[in-house]
């Protein structure tokens, strides 16, 4: 009839009777690193990165790492675990620096870089997938090498721009009360000491 034609596509009766398309419940995939890490020149670091997932480890789990350098706004690809093998990307200069320390089984994707050098400094970016768990947030780590022997960091040049302009502020601060109150001390001094000359 004329109701039932105008009904077509209509859901008539309890909700349950029409599920929404993907009824597969999804959960997220969590990834932890450290927020900074520190090296010195020569020495080496581990970048530690450690995983949650609902979903048993699956033979098709992958983790990649990423190297964003310090100022570039380009990333690369610097490592990546399929399929059971680690494989170093051969690019850039961490090819012949880098070690696989991590163990899937026990949600571990950590690496090592050898050799540090002031050119490592930058943003590193560790991303899991565990199908059928794949939904999730990437986590970054950010490296700070430091120069060997005395302990003072490497800071990239716009940290030192930063960091030089708050000290010029604050030496400019001071500057300003010395001059603000300075007259006036020289003022009072002579009242303070006027009564014990002419006695």
């Amino acid at each position: 009839d004329a109701r039932g034609g105008g009904g077509r596509g209509r859901c008539w009766g309890p909700v349950a009777l029409c599920p929404p398309a993907g009824l597969a419940p999804t959960s997220a995939i969590h990834v932890y690193t450290p927020r900074e890490v520190y090296g010195t020149v020569g020495s080496h670091v581990t970048l530690s990165c450690s995983f949650w997932s609902s979903e048993w480890i699956s033979e098709d789990i992958s983790i990649t790492w990423h190297f964003q350098a310090e100022g570039s706004r380009d990333s690369i690809s610097i490592f990546h675990y399929a399929k059971g093998q680690p494989y170093i990307d051969d690019v850039g200069t961490f090819k012949e620096r880098m070690e696989w320390a991590g163990n899937p089984r026990r949600k571990d994707g950590s690496i090592v870089i050898h050799n540090l050098d002031y050119t490592d400094n930058g943003t590193f970016t560790c991303d899991v997938k565990n199908p059928p768990d794949i939904v999730g947030k990437s986590s970054q780590v950010t490296l700070y090498v430091l120069e060997k022997g005395t302990g003072r960091p490497t800071l990239p040049t716009r940290y030192g721009v930063v960091l030089g302009s708050i000290i010029g502020g604050a030496l400019l601060l001071v500057l300003l009360v010395v001059a603000l109150c300075l007259p006036r001390a020289l003022l009072l001094a002579p009242e303070a000491g006027g009564p014990a000359a002419t006695a």
